[in-house]
């Protein structure tokens, strides 16, 4: 592979001119079996180059294991990117926000007290340091200096949104050229906090959707020469339950692209794929009010979230075929979808009964968070013994994310942090009645100073203005559901329950999961993680991709948080829908 090089003039490869036509593609959004795919139908839009970030906390996830296999096989990756004849722009944080949990900051640096990430903390620090000199040496013989397909390597993601120490970012760039990264680096920050987030000696990039002209001149002003490059150019957005689902007109971003394009300026699409959040990996914002993502991450890209093509796939092809050579052909057929209507779901097992049977639960004197117990992801159970019967007002100092109060497993109501709700008035039947809160992490905070964002129960609980003591917090990070003890009922039982059934499939290929008629919760396909639903929207359906399906008996697993469809059924569709648009 050539390699890049950075003069006055612009972008080069050995010598030759070259304008970067990227677009992100995060590998660990996508089935590792579709990489192929999605890789082929970027180059056939015209791009030479893709860019990903790279999520520490899924490499990283506790800090003696480090991880890079399976869908986390990042040289997998860059193996099929540079046999697609596809250059690689990488972002491998330590922050790298992109709508994922926690910016992809690991949880367990919220364990250590006191700790301010995204500075030059020692203890922020020392473990960015530790996770480079994991996670770059394998991944040196892909730098193009080495023959690899990867051009350049971010330091860090639009800090100057978050602080303007120059000293930190020295410090990162510094550490990923002490672990042998020698090919050119790059910041990217929005055109306003360019002063603040860039590095002398270090090319600076601007992020931004509309106003081309303008903001590549602002980038200009700031860096008199050199190449221009848009690391993120929005051509979509992404969504928030609650919200409606974004979407952006194809003929208007095509000419914002032809517009970038005639100043001679490089692109970075925003993203070419967005792919899913699935599992627990959604992140979420909080500017006063909490706002969590929700799961598809479709982004309104050139490739849907099944990675079918969209009109914006053509409109860009057909701008970038002014400037650079596409590859002939017609634009790729849409992939085959199955549907499946009314699958019965005729197991359950109650939450609250099996929880001993999914976590250990751990003794103090106040409720835990979830970094403390060292958890990343799920539920946690708190319980408590009241002291006494009659009314009480039950009051929580912070809710991280969404607490349902249980007494003697009985409901009693719902406390959520978005919408600012911390009290809860009810009675006590009798001395002794047990308190439940189960607490879900509904996205660690993403962007902002709300990244040092703690799970669970970080304040105090108090009933009737006393500090209640004597807590058990039992982990429920759902992992693994090898435990829970199904068995058939007869009708949809209410509360936390998980329902189970299977379906018989001939042949398999993607394909998306409805609900319509449950609440809340989470879905899963042969053990693999779909992510959330709930019924507030936008989003009204789960991707399923092809290759977590099998010929012969599959199995599906929902949590059910609330209240079941009657029927427990749900159903495979051939279409999935993101709910109403924001026009």
């Amino acid at each position: 592979m050539p390699v890049l090089q950075i003069d006055d003039g612009g972008f080069r490869l050995d010598s030759e001119p070259f304008r970067l036509l990227s677009g992100g593609l995060h590998y660990f959004r996508v089935h590792p079996a579709q990489w192929a795919d999605r890789l082929h139908k970027a180059r056939l839009m015209g791009l030479n180059t893709v860019e990903t970030y790279v999520p520490w906390n899924l490499h990283q996830p506790r800090p003696d294991l480090f991880r890079m296999n399976d869908g986390l096989d990042l040289p997998a990756f860059l193996d099929l990117a540079a046999a697609e004849g596809l250059h690689v722009l990488l972002r491998p944080g330590p922050y790298i926000c992109a709508e994922w949990e926690g910016g992809g900051l690991p949880s367990w640096l919220l364990a250590q007290r006191g700790i301010r990430l995204r500075t030059r903390d020692p203890l922020f620090l020392s473990a960015v340091d530790d996770y480079f000199t994991r996670l770059l040496p394998p991944l040196l013989p892909y730098l193009a200096t080495r023959g690899g397909p990867v051009l350049a390597m971010q330091v860090e993601n639009e800090y100057g949104a978050c602080g303007d120490d120059t000293a930190y970012l020295e410090h990162l760039a510094g550490s990923l050229r002490r672990c042998g990264v020698d090919v050119p680096l790059f910041t990217c920050d929005q055109p306003a906090d360019l002063e603040r987030g860039t590095l002398p000696g270090v090319l600076a990039t601007a992020n931004f959707g509309t106003r081309s002209t303008q903001n590549l001149a602002a980038l200009r002003a700031h860096q008199p020469n050199g190449p221009l490059l848009s690391a993120e150019f929005w051509i979509g957005w992404f969504d928030r339950w609650g919200g409606h689902h974004v979407v952006r007109d194809p003929d208007q971003a095509a000419r914002e692209l032809d517009e970038l394009l005639a100043t001679g300026a490089s692109v970075n699409f925003y993203m070419f794929h967005g792919g899913t959040n699935f599992g627990f990996t959604n992140g979420a914002n909080d500017k006063h009010t909490y706002r969590p993502t929700v799961t598809s991450y479709d982004y309104d890209a050139p490739l849907d979230e099944a990675g079918d093509p969209t009109e914006k796939f053509t409109a860009f092809r057909e701008v970038i075929a002014k400037y650079a050579p596409v590859p002939a052909g017609p634009v790729p057929a849409r992939s085959a979808k199955l549907a499946l209507p009314s699958v019965p779901l005729t197991e359950s097992a109650g939450l609250l009964d099996c929880a001993p049977a999914l976590g250990d639960a751990v003794e103090s004197s106040h409720p835990l968070t979830m970094e403390q117990l060292g958890q990343d992801f799920g539920f946690v159970l708190y319980e408590t013994v009241l002291p006494a019967p009659g009314p009480v007002l039950l009051e929580l100092e912070q809710v991280r994310d969404r607490a349902q109060v249980f007494l003697d497993g009985q409901p009693v109501g719902v406390l959520e942090r978005e919408n600012h709700e911390h009290a809860l008035a009810f009675t006590v039947p009798r001395s002794g009645s047990v308190l439940s809160l189960l607490v879900e992490n509904q996205g660690r905070v993403n962007y902002g100073p709300g990244i040092h964002d703690r799970k669970g129960l970080p304040g105090k609980v108090l009933l009737d203005g006393t500090e209640l003591a004597g807590w058990t917090s039992r982990p429920l990070p759902l992992t693994s559901l090898d435990a829970i003890p199904f068995a058939g009922t007869a009708t949809a039982p209410s509360g936390p329950h998980f329902h189970r059934g299977t379906f018989e499939l001939a042949e398999v290929a993607d394909t998306f999961l409805h609900l319509d008629g449950w609440t809340k919760g989470n879905a899963w396909i042969n053990g693999f993680a779909l992510g959330r639903y709930w019924s507030r929207g936008p989003q009204r359906s789960l991707y399923v991709p092809g290759p977590v399906l099998r010929a012969g008996t599959n199995e599906i697993v929902v949590l059910e948080l609330h209240s079941a469809h009657r029927a427990r059924t749900v159903d495979l569709r051939t279409t999935h829908d993101l709910g109403p648009t924001e026009e």
